[in-house]
């Protein structure tokens, strides 16, 4: 090779040895590209889920629109009748999930799978192909919920959630201990995937999504079902009480299977309603630019993360008067 062969052919090299490689999805949360301003994205999720926190009024949820979620369906007052038999227990196990959909759990688990309701094919296609991935987050809420239900139906009597003990000032009770590590858990995983869908943090899901890829979402399932080990919604403790009263662990099983099953249903009915009516629309506008979908799951954890984090890790302090302040709206 002549000199004047070795300058030309240097630098096309060089430039060969600089591109930047294409990042590579290693999991269903982890889709590759990523957004430039990353921290600008981490700043204002946990900005929103702070706010969120401010404005939420957990007596709002639970009684104007849960209360009367239950009522209608049951046709009766659902605090104020007991639950008698096991037919019974099961209805109300399933009615008290539905009345406990608008948690923060599900908004993320329904958002960071969002951009699966944009796939292609005749209306139909994208109707019934989100049926998989919400098969596979039900796979991880029923191992769960099935396990946790038999417990409460062998030893529930004695555990911090079945005590009526009311949280006094200064001081937590035993179930409001249990909600903060569960709860705070629970937050501090969300933001660490949501982290992890910008590439700041390793994916956990890297390897074992490599052989078993729809692994993510059995673990969306799992953190579902983990609202049920430290869940205050009245409806749920009253479910819980029956349960453990019952000595039953079958009974126990189904009962906070079909809760769990409950909790989602809407969930999953405004997500066929997406896949149906705006699936083509949202792969194209997924499609134009590429670091929406990792923008869109990350927000979607960040956002649920901090909310659940700080609302009962902070703010349940605050409340019990352990801290000296934390900043809420009038009607929260």
């Amino acid at each position: 090779m002549t000199q004047t062969e070795r300058r030309t052919s240097h630098p096309r090299a060089v430039e060969q040895l600089q591109l930047p490689s294409t990042p590579r999805a290693t999991s269903l949360f982890v889709v590759g590209d990523v957004p430039r301003r990353r921290g600008l994205i981490i700043l204002l999720s946990v900005l929103g889920g702070f706010l969120l926190t401010v404005i939420w009024s957990a007596e709002f949820v639970d009684q104007t629109i849960g209360d009367n979620i239950a009522n209608t369906m049951l046709g009766h007052d659902a605090k104020q009748t007991p639950i008698s038999g096991v037919a019974a227990g099961v209805i109300f196990a399933f009615v008290s999930g539905v009345a406990g959909t608008f948690t923060a759990c599900n908004i993320a688990a329904f958002g960071a799978i969002a951009p699966l309701a944009g796939t292609s094919g005749g209306r139909l296609g994208r109707f019934l192909a989100p049926l998989r991935p919400l098969g596979w987050m039900a796979v991880g809420m029923i191992a769960v919920s099935a396990v946790y239900g038999a417990i409460v139906g062998l030893v529930g009597t004695s555990m911090p959630q079945f005590s009526t003990a009311a949280n006094t000032p200064g001081s937590l009770s035993p179930r409001s201990i249990q909600s903060m590590v569960v709860f705070g858990a629970i937050g501090l995983i969300m933001v660490y995937l949501g982290l992890a869908a910008l590439r700041v943090v390793p994916d956990p899901f890297a390897r074992i999504a490599r052989r078993h890829p729809h692994a993510p979402l059995v673990f969306m399932g799992v953190l579902i079902a983990g609202f049920l080990i430290g869940r205050p919604f009245p409806l749920f403790r009253q479910m819980f009480r029956d349960a453990a009263e019952s000595g039953n662990p079958l009974y126990g099983a189904a009962a906070f299977t079909l809760q769990s099953i409950g909790n989602i249903v809407i969930m999953a009915v405004l997500f066929l309603l997406l896949a149906w009516f705006a699936g083509s629309r949202l792969q194209r506008w997924f499609a134009a630019r590429p670091t929406r979908l990792a923008a869109t799951i990350a927000v979607a954890f960040l956002v649920a993360g901090a909310f659940t984090f700080l609302y009962w890790d902070v703010r349940l302090l605050a409340r019990r008067e352990i801290i000296p302040w934390y900043p809420t709206a009038p009607w929260a």
